[in-house]
């Protein structure tokens, strides 16, 4: 598509935002510097540090007026990436940042829209394709100041991203991903009168004086159509220009126009000396769209000595036109003593085609279209419907064989345009365009914004299947010869103009019936009915946009690709189900010990984790979802605790004291930040803590049954010496824990650590099953690992073993 309306260097609204990163790594001049112009601020905004989630994104809208001089942009970011790694660095976690002119950028559909290396070098002869977009990862710092000359006015948009590609929609179990945060102040300059333009106001601009001058009839006799005609001139009837000057003009083209033609009147040299021989200059001529146009940054160039410069089906806004004079001369010496000046009266030819008609020799029909406010949808969701007698006011689509045109000239192909517009502030919408027949569809469909479509201009294209635009917005679903179906993600705003073109040796307009529909929507395909369509504003708060999340199979931006399939969704939820089966356990073991509030809450929390996965997986939710996930985490943590508690010899009365306040604390955390790496470690703190508080109690109950004098205690402190009394720690330590199921319980301890560590969205499933085994076996050789004394007030011997045994484990718990 880089041949499809550039005839200059290349696309403008694309290069300009190559040039945006220039000032990366060059020079930029500070806004200060515009001090002492004819300047005024049209807009600053201080954006305030905003954080950036996991798989999240944020847009920023700039409005750029046709008067601004330039734009200075200062943000700042907490990420801090080595530039020579960026390639090692996963999309799904890269953070991003991206530019597009018009519309917001959506990198998740292009893979290689990524550009690494940024240096002045990257400017360089590069060829890009329109209505694309550039992305870059974040920055820690940058400042940057642009001017009218390096961007074209209308709207910037920056989008912010945490991770690009197919899962950054997926739903996920848990993120484990760091978040970046990032504050920008961006502010907008502009020249005080439309009379200047330029980085500091101070290059003049001359408004071209138009008049209507008459009708005239397209191909004579053959098409019998009337094209008016608009005549523009400069307002001096003689501009002169040496070798080397510059002379910009402008004109606002209003309406849709069929040519505009560039031509000068009585070009001739004036010689600023007697020799008689004057060097040859040309008048070189550059037409831009919406900015100022140079040798280096326009969208058409001719040489005005030659030929007029004529452009077809050009786009209505802001145009600007430089004419440069250029000496060719061939010979140097000449050119160098004989400087001469090119005089010289500019003329410019707008051809425009009655109401109702449009295309070559305004020989097509072309229709209004009517915005149709869609029943119960969202805001910015329109049907775009013809204004006429054939089309029902209740209808979705129309029928298009009535509206065709039936005009064809010396067998050119026919061509039939209808015209909408897209409201402000729904950039972040999709224009959806359908086409259905019950015969072979025979028709081509052309897209532009802001003029008329052609073979040579257009923005996105469809002529069959296999031949259709490559841009990355532009997305074709489910066609074939019969049906045509189409989004233009995130559409610009503004007038769009879509055209059917009927091949005329295709054997004449088909007899079938063929509907149009053409509509504006918030999420394409309504994501696909595998996820939910959101909205939201962009931090301006001017503009709309839509997104999909996506349930845990499908990923993309239309919820599309399928990330997991059937069979391994199904083994995934029973791998993260059935796992927890092992916390029978450590419930069966408390249970046998008849530690009754231990077996509750190793019941309830493997009850409660394979009641969540289950609803998390989407296999069936017994309760809401924040409410089996509450439980989860707050039984989980708790089973830790008790875990810990459990280990020692206090009360009862005392555990329950300990288990109240562990609850508190615990529903606390699994309330805030309940996937929190932090949380796991502060669980493991407050069982140890929990375990040390019961043998200091128990210490310290043991030493004041002693009932000896303070001045004793410190005498048999003393005379125990450390050595021994480490030794009688371990031997008591021996004694109440069985050291072969503690070892155990530690190696599961460390398994359910790395697995948690380890996990990720990928591979979730895997380790988050292990954390299931490990967590709940390492509870279960904690439970083992401690030698329970029997009571001797509420055991019976039945006979003499029975005792010795009980005097063996007495002894053991003194």
């Amino acid at each position: 598509m880089a041949e499809n309306s550039i005839h200059g260097s290349v696309s403008s609204s694309v290069l300009s935002i190559f040039t945006l990163f220039s000032c990366l790594f060059g020079h930029c001049n500070s806004v200060e510097q515009l001090g002492g112009y004819d300047t005024f601020t049209i807009s600053s905004f201080n954006y305030p540090e905003t954080q950036i989630r996991p798989f999240d994104m944020r847009y920023i809208r700039v409005d750029l007026p046709p008067w601004f001089s330039s734009m200075s942009v200062a943000l700042k970011s907490s990420v801090d990436l080595d530039i020579n790694n960026i390639e090692k660095i996963p999309r799904n976690v890269l953070p991003m940042i991206c530019f597009r002119d018009g519309s917001l950028p959506l990198p998740d559909i292009l893979s290689s829209s990524l550009n690494v290396a940024l240096s002045n070098r990257s400017f360089e002869g590069i060829q890009v394709l329109q209505n694309s977009e550039l992305c870059y990862p974040v920055p820690r710092n940058l400042t940057m100041k642009l001017t009218n000359e390096q961007i074209s006015a209308g709207v910037l948009y920056f989008g912010f991203f945490n991770g690009v590609g197919p899962t950054r929609t997926q739903s996920k179990m848990i993120v484990r991903s760091p978040a970046y945060s990032f504050s920008a102040n961006i502010s907008v300059e502009g020249c005080t009168t439309s009379l200047v333009q330029g980085q500091y106001c101070n290059q003049t601009i001359e408004m071209l004086s138009c008049g209507r001058s008459g009708n005239s009839s397209g191909n004579g006799s053959v098409s019998g159509f009337n094209q008016s005609m608009v005549t523009c001139r400069n307002n001096f009837h003689t501009s002169c220009l040496g070798d080397g000057e510059m002379k910009i003009y402008s004109l606002e083209i209003l309406q849709i126009a069929e040519s505009l033609t560039l031509s000068v009147q009585n070009p001739r040299l004036r010689p600023l000396n007697s020799t008689g021989n004057s060097s040859r200059i040309d008048l070189m001529c550059f037409a831009r769209y919406g900015a100022t146009a140079s040798a280096t940054l326009h969208d058409y160039s001719g040489n005005l000595n030659q030929s007029p410069l004529v452009i077809h089906f050009p786009k209505v806004g802001l145009w600007y036109f430089s004419i440069l004079a250029l000496n060719v001369s061939k010979e140097i010496e000449v050119a160098q003593s004989n400087v001469s000046k090119v005089c010289y009266s500019l003329e410019l030819q707008e051809l425009e085609c009655p109401l109702g008609k449009a295309g070559p020799n305004c020989s097509s029909e072309r229709y209004m279209l009517q915005t149709v406010l869609r029943k119960y949808s969202a805001p910015f969701e329109y049907y775009y419907l013809p204004d006429g007698e054939n089309v029902m006011s209740d209808a979705a689509d129309f029928q298009f064989e009535p509206l065709l045109s039936n005009y064809s000239v010396g067998g050119l192909d026919t061509w039939t345009y209808f015209l909408l517009n897209v409201p402000r502030g729904a950039a972040g919408g999709n224009l959806h365009v359908r086409l259905m027949s019950d015969r072979r569809i025979k028709y081509e469909i052309y897209a532009r914004n802001g003029g008329l479509p052609s073979l040579i201009n257009w923005d996105y294209y469809y002529v069959n299947e296999t031949n259709c635009s490559n841009s990355m917005f532009f997305e074709l679903y489910n066609s074939s010869d019969e049906k045509v179906d189409f989004y233009i993600l995130y559409v610009r705003e503004g007038i769009w103009n879509i055209a059917l073109r009927h091949l005329n040796g295709t054997g004449g307009i088909s007899n079938g019936r063929t509907t149009m529909s053409i509509s504006l929507e918030r999420c394409p395909k309504r994501c696909s009915h595998h996820g939910e369509c959101k909205s939201a504003l962009d931090a301006s708060g001017l503009t709309s946009y839509s997104f999909c999340t996506c349930d845990r199979n499908h990923g993309g931006f239309d919820c599309s690709i399928e990330i997991v399939s059937y069979q391994g969704h199904v083994w995934r939820s029973i791998a993260l189900i059935a796992s927890n089966i092992a916390a029978v356990l450590p419930s069966f073991w408390a249970l046998h010990q008849r530690a009754f509030a231990e077996w509750v809450i190793y019941t309830s929390s493997g009850i409660s984790s394979a009641l969540y996965h289950a609803c998390d997986s989407g296999a069936w939710c017994a309760l809401s979802f924040g409410v089996l996930q509450f439980m989860d985490f707050w039984l989980s943590f708790m089973a830790v605790v008790t875990t810990f508690v459990y280990l020692t010899t206090i009360d009862e009365a005392l555990k329950r004291a300990i288990h109240t306040a562990a609850a508190i604390i615990t529903s606390l955390m699994a309330v805030t930040k309940a996937t929190s790496t932090s949380n796991i470690f502060l669980v493991l703190a407050i069982g140890a803590l929990g375990l040390l508080l019961g043998w200091l109690i128990e210490f310290s109950t043991k030493y004041r049954s002693l009932s000896c004098s303070t001045y004793l205690c410190l005498n048999r402190l003393e005379r125990w010496p450390i050595r021994e009394w480490l030794w009688k720690l371990v031997n008591t330590v021996k004694k109440r824990y069985r050291l072969h199921f503690m070892l155990a319980g530690f190696i599961g301890l460390a398994m359910a650590a790395l697995s948690w560590n380890l996990e990720n969205s990928e591979t979730y499933w895997i380790w988050h099953s292990i954390w299931h085994l490990a967590i709940y076996s390492c509870s279960f050789f904690f439970l083992c690992s401690k030698v329970t004394p029997i009571n001797s007030r509420n055991a019976t011997p039945t006979d003499r073993n029975y005792q010795l045994t009980r005097r063996d484990s007495f002894s053991l718990g003194a």
